[in-house]
């Protein structure tokens, strides 16, 4: 290389998943040769299922027409603004103004940097909720932020200790980030919980940012953010289609606030992209149209599939809550735990336990340190696996001990 990278560059590592995934490929060239099945892969939550066959229809029809494929406006066709709307006063009870306090993102994910890019200064505080998405944390490095942890525990519901907040040295803090029901844990969001961060967030004048993709996951009462009093004041709400229309590959989010925080975010975003593609628009607001019959069908499966993956868990000697919801199970490692014998004691009791049978089994639960000191002694296994495969999994730890 002859020149040398942003120093931003040095704040950050490669995401996670993406090494496991590398390590992955490379232990199934091994596992080929040695006749072995591929590792089973409980890892990332990008759903298996079919999108709603309203969206892939108006995708097709969409594309065959002549005025699709051009550049898009950047801030997305007008009846997809009107979708996002009408979806969230149906489902969440909260009314937006289309044509100024909602704006499509390609995925929710690439909301995060803006949201860093829009209103975070070097230097400046962020709140990042532990254990949490890793991406926060890396998003806030990136733009020089000071990140700081606040503890999440199994004690108190995996939600905020407000007490412990009103302690902390406040000054400089800019911005709060929540994410319910929580990644990882599967932590539910109330009314209460939500009105409660809302009135933190304005007694200190904090930008409150709510990342809440899983709100319709295994969970029949979906909150927002925004339903609380006076929460346009003070917060902004991302949201996507990946885990509730099954299009995580699709990359279509949305970011929802007042008219000045959607008008600043704008002035980034308009820098990144010249519009997502129309027919994947059009697409989109088919799936936006999809009734409670459509998020009836898809709980069942994951139900079920939730109860074999408690049965595997109960395998493994991880404990776990049952009134969860999302597309996790969170289970946490005891120290006495039977399988952490002869495993790499220098590491945290999730991981050790990871590695086990990740190695042993050709099984890949995701350990629970890459969210923060708070999930060291947890794993994390995906609901996007079929039955089967689940089933196949258990049978292979089952065969190992």
């Amino acid at each position: 290389m002859i020149i040398q990278p942003a120093h931003r560059t040095e704040t950050v590592k490669e995401y996670f998943f993406s090494l496991k995934n590398k390590e992955i490929a490379k232990l199934n060239a091994i596992r080929k040769e040695e006749g072995k099945d591929p590792v089973i892969n409980l890892g990332i939550g990008s759903p298996d299922g079919m999108p709603p066959a309203a969206a892939i229809d108006a995708l097709c029809e969409s594309a065959r027409q002549s005025d699709s494929h051009k550049y898009q406006s950047y801030v997305g066709i007008p009846a997809l603004r009107e979708a996002f709307c009408s979806w969230y006063r149906r489902f969440y009870g909260v009314t937006l103004d289309p044509a100024t306090e909602v704006q499509p993102l390609m995925g929710s994910k690439e909301g995060i940097l803006i949201t860093f890019l829009t209103f975070i200064n070097e230097g400046d505080k962020v709140l990042i909720p532990d254990p949490g998405y890793p991406t926060y944390t890396s998003a806030a490095r990136l733009v020089g932020a000071d990140v700081i942890k606040y503890d999440l525990t199994e004690e108190n519901g995996w939600k905020p200790d407000f007490e412990a907040l009103e302690k902390m040295d406040l000054t400089g803090v800019k911005m709060m980030w929540t994410n319910y029901p929580a990644m990882p844990t599967g932590a539910k969001a109330t009314p209460e919980l939500y009105q409660q961060l809302v009135d933190f967030a304005l007694r200190h004048r904090i930008l409150l940012v709510n990342d809440n993709p899983y709100s319709f996951i295994l969970n029949d009462n979906p909150v927002s953010l925004l339903a609380a009093k006076g929460a346009k004041e003070c917060a902004i709400e991302l949201n996507s289609l990946s885990k509730a229309h099954n299009m995580s590959g699709w990359r279509v989010g949305m970011i929802a606030g007042a008219a000045e925080y959607i008008t600043e975010f704008l002035k980034v975003k308009s820098q990144m992209d010249s519009g997502t593609f129309k027919p994947v628009q059009v697409a989109s607001i088919a799936a936006l149209g999809q009734g409670k019959e459509w998020f009836t069908e898809l709980n069942k499966e994951y139900r079920e599939r939730k109860d074999l993956v408690w049965k595997l868990f109960d395998l493994l000697g991880a404990k776990y809550d049952k009134d969860t919801a999302g597309l996790f199970v969170w289970g946490k490692v005891e120290p006495d735990n039977k399988f952490l014998e002869g495993t790499d004691a220098g590491k945290t009791l999730g991981e050790r336990l990871s590695d086990k049978f990740l190695y042993d089994a050709g099984v890949f639960i995701t350990p629970g340190f890459i969210f923060g000191k708070n999930g060291e002694n947890y794993i994390r296994a995906s609901l996007c696996a079929t039955q089967p495969v689940i089933e196949d999994a258990t049978r292979k730890i089952k065969e190992l001990i």
